[in-house]
């Protein structure tokens, strides 16, 4: 059974969706980002930079344990290990994985900066509040005119991609966009939402979520803590 270690994030719903998706059994360590569990010796030692989601497999390559930070690595890897959601044909492979990087080199950090500007920031800042809302809604338009000519982020079929990007858009009202405004990745949007496999994987750790509301969670997420070595 792989173990996740992992909390209810954008990032730690990708692994989810994928481990509902493929079917495989898992075991869900929860990692209290808000209490700095990230920076325990158990965890750090799978997941050097002190992020979740991170995997451990028993049964890994050659039958031998592995473990995996980077919810990319790990969505690759997965893929890699059933044989689903991935093209194996090699000019398709290299279609999904290209939005899989635009993933995570834009979407992932650009909203995650939107969100901490517009949501998190002690001190609001317009400059900060504009420049991350702007690049949000432009990130947006790339993927709806994307979906206005492919079914689905990778071309024709389901794939890693679209379970990557995602979680990263349930969460676009705090991003400063209108959904409706993008009607072709509504659609994909609404589409996704609606698999079963979606729903079970974004309920996963759901109920212990909560708002960052105290100072100390706040600091350890966004202050000293997270730059100490560790």
């Amino acid at each position: 059974m792989i173990e996740v270690y992992s909390w209810p994030t954008p990032n730690g719903h990708k692994v989810h969706i994928m481990l509902e998706e493929c079917d495989l059994p898992y075991k869900v360590i929860p990692v209290d980002i808000g209490a700095g569990a990230q920076f325990e010796p158990g965890f750090l030692s799978i997941s050097p930079n002190n992020k979740s989601p991170a995997i451990v497999d028993p049964d890994g390559p050659e039958g031998k344990p592995i473990s995996l930070f980077e919810s990319g690595a790990i969505l690759l890897y997965l893929a890699g290990k059933t044989g689903r959601l991935l093209p194996s044909g090699t000019a398709a492979k290299y279609e999904v994985l290209q939005w899989l990087m635009f993933q995570m080199g834009g979407v992932g950090p650009m909203l995650g900066q939107a969100h901490h500007f517009r949501i998190y920031a002690p001190e609001k800042i317009d400059y900060s509040i504009n420049r991350y809302s702007n690049e949000a809604k432009r990130l947006y338009g790339v993927i709806n005119k994307r979906l206005a000519a492919s079914t689905y982020l990778g071309g024709p079929e389901y794939s890693i991609a679209d379970i990557a990007t995602f979680p990263w858009l349930r969460s676009w009202k705090n991003q400063g966009v209108e959904l409706g405004d993008y009607p072709h990745l509504k659609g994909w949007f609404d589409e996704i939402s609606a698999r079963p496999a979606v729903q079970r994987g974004v309920e996963v750790l759901s109920q212990q979520r909560k708002p960052l509301v105290t100072d100390q969670a706040r600091e350890v997420l966004f202050g000293a803590t997270q730059y100490k070595k560790h």
